[in-house]
């Protein structure tokens, strides 16, 4: 009982509060792989509650407050293990493309993987801007396979994410354009690939980026090259192909321009510029205590609100002088 009533005391609260302190700044200084460091003093915290509610016979006497802070003990429990199970990650794929894994990824280290049970394809998008340009609407459609294995499709936005095992998936407004390339080697197989240009219209004096296919000794280079003002500023608009979809590609001393179907002989095999589609980046989010916090708040506030009413329900407001 000795220790306990020293985890209980409040001279060990200002310690989880100091280290809690300390670990907010490195995940400011460092960034989101620190915030597993959160759940060290989250559990301090959490055992020093505990504590105190099972040696002060106040809440024993009191249910709205013993539920209140009980409610808080869970809070706090489910924020500490939450920091040690969450994933936060990116993701792009082409329009047509099959998710397969993510570009980008910060997980706990108690994060149960689950990602390779995932699987869903990115069918395109529409997005509308305001004036500005201003971004005002995403509406991203997908198709995916439900739990009993039935194809479903949908759209899904910004605010309204695609769900799978756990997994929440945003679209962004980080997308693009993405030639479509055949690359036949003198030897080996072809390679069907897309090449994800840089954001649009974020990025929209550097459409180009360089591509390595697998066999090669040298990258490939491709600019996309257009004159079209596809998002103006001065009126609504929709985010769209160019009407010109040629392509600069260089390889070596050798320059050439493609129209989309041409192919280009180069000395170890041939390329063929097949299409121009779009690219779409996702946010990846995955943290299971979200809705048990959000349950453990409402009981935490009905209960602090039942213990005031009975507080004040049992006090005379209007007093005679």
């Amino acid at each position: 009982m000795r220790v306990v009533h020293a985890l209980a005391s409040l001279k060990f609260t200002p310690v989880g509060l100091v280290l809690l302190g300390v670990a907010t700044v490195a995940v400011y200084k460092i960034g989101d792989s620190a915030t597993p460091w959160l759940a060290g003093p989250l559990f301090i915290l959490a055992v020093n509650l505990i504590a105190a509610v099972a040696t002060n016979g106040v809440f024993r006497r009191q249910m709205a407050l013993l539920v209140f802070h009980l409610a808080l003990i869970v809070l706090v429990l489910l924020a500490a293990v939450g920091r040690l199970t969450y994933l936060n990650g990116a993701a792009e794929l082409t329009q047509g493309e099959s998710f397969a894994g993510l570009k980008q990824r910060d997980a706990g280290p108690l994060h149960p993987d689950r990602l390779d049970k995932v699987s869903f394809i990115n069918e395109g998008f529409d997005i509308a801007y305001t004036e500005g340009p201003a971004l005002d609407q995403i509406v991203n459609r997908v198709r995916w396979r439900d739990t009993r294995g039935e194809e479903r499709v949908g759209e899904i936005g910004i605010n309204r994410p695609l769900t799978l095992s756990g997994y929440h998936f945003y679209p962004t407004s980080n997308k693009g354009f993405a030639p479509v390339f055949i690359w036949r080697p003198l030897q080996g197989e072809p390679i069907l690939a897309a090449v994800h240009l840089p954001g649009y219209p974020a990025h929209a004096e550097s459409q180009a980026a360089s591509w390595h296919p697998g066999g090669r000794r040298d990258d490939i280079w491709v600019k996309l090259e257009f004159d079209d003002v596809l998002i103006p500023p001065d009126r609504p608009s929709r985010f769209r192909l160019p009407d010109n979809r040629a392509l600069v590609v260089r390889s070596g001393d050798i320059r050439h321009v493609l129209q989309p179907g041409e192919e280009l002989a180069l000395p170890d095999g041939v390329l063929q510029y097949r299409e121009l589609r779009t690219w779409m980046g996702y946010k990846v989010f995955y943290d299971w205590t979200v809705p048990w916090m959000l349950a453990a708040c409402a009981v935490g506030v009905l209960s602090l609100s039942w213990h005031f009413w009975r507080k004040f329900a049992s006090t005379q407001w209007n007093k005679d002088n």
